[in-house]
């Protein structure tokens, strides 16, 4: 068992640990594993749908970096809201990324609580580490038929901006984090296993280099590579570098492969010494 991350706090409790134990399943076939992966993304699909049809009502995603989380859940938004977008209609939904502030956090809660609407919090794990934004978050994620939420301190922002200290929340939130709740201990855990129980928790987690080359594959199968015009050896040629060189990348993703991609389309002739330069360790 490894830890991968520890939070602490002024006092030096721990607040967050997450700890992992990659373990690969030899009797699992590439083809199983692909075939696996793809039915858990198809369920990111239809249960987005389902958020936007208002029918779910908080989720949490979890899974590494760079998998296609985010593009899976922005993908169904942006389609669902393609007619409001040419017709310069405010768009139902919003995606906040990075850190967010607790009034931060309440203001997009309120902006985007009519019924249809959806905040996506994506990788803003920084709610996770201040109280009022855990119970602010608890509070939007819950599966209750009705979901209050207040401002319970002075604002003179709130009051500025029309926002009142309380409101009915009827919106779908859907926090994205590459975090697995299962695997993180500490002080945070509670509030975690508070906010698992609340809503729907979709784990599209792939702790094994395995897992992740072959999600690769099966995303470069699918056309992600496209527009570069690559031959299908070409294509190959990227997804067996990534693979001989696994040890040393930075990361095993699609990201990564976009990257990788880039390099061989613009410097053809010597992309394997830049990729060497810029997407590996140092040894």
């Amino acid at each position: 068992m490894k830890t991968k991350l520890q939070r602490k706090n002024k006092k030096g409790e721990v607040l967050l640990e997450v700890v992992n134990q990659a373990v690969d399943n030899p009797k699992e076939t590439d083809e199983q594993i692909i075939s696996r992966l793809r039915d858990r993304f198809e369920i990111l699909t239809e249960m987005t749908q389902a958020s936007i049809d208002g029918v779910v009502r908080g989720m949490v995603v979890t899974g590494p970096p760079g998998v296609g989380k985010s593009f899976g859940v922005e993908e169904v938004l942006e389609k669902n809201n393609l007619f409001d977008k040419l017709a310069g209609n405010k768009l139902r939904f919003a995606i906040e990324k990075g850190a967010a502030s607790a009034i931060g956090l309440y203001k997009l809660l309120y902006t985007y609580s009519d019924k249809s609407n959806v905040l996506v919090l994506d990788d803003c794990d920084t709610v996770l580490y201040d109280e009022t934004s855990l119970n602010l978050l608890k509070a939007a994620l819950d599966s209750s038929k009705k979901r209050k939420l207040s401002w319970n301190t002075d604002s003179s922002l709130l009051r500025r901006e029309g926002i009142p200290d309380t409101f009915e929340f009827n919106g779908s939130v859907i926090f994205i984090t590459n975090l697995k709740f299962d695997n993180v201990r500490g002080k945070i855990k509670d509030h975690l296993d508070a906010i698992m129980s609340r809503c729907h928790y979709l784990d599209l987690t792939m702790d094994t280099t395995r897992e992740k080359m072959l999600r690769c594959k099966q995303i470069v199968a699918d056309g992600m590579l496209k527009e570069y015009q690559f031959s299908k050896e070409e294509e190959q040629e990227i997804l067996d570098y990534i693979f001989d060189n696994k040890d040393r990348m930075r990361e095993i993703s699609l990201r990564m492969v976009c990257k990788v991609a880039d390099l061989k389309k613009s410097m053809s002739a010597k992309w394997q010494a830049m990729v060497q330069a810029t997407c590996m360790k140092r040894v």
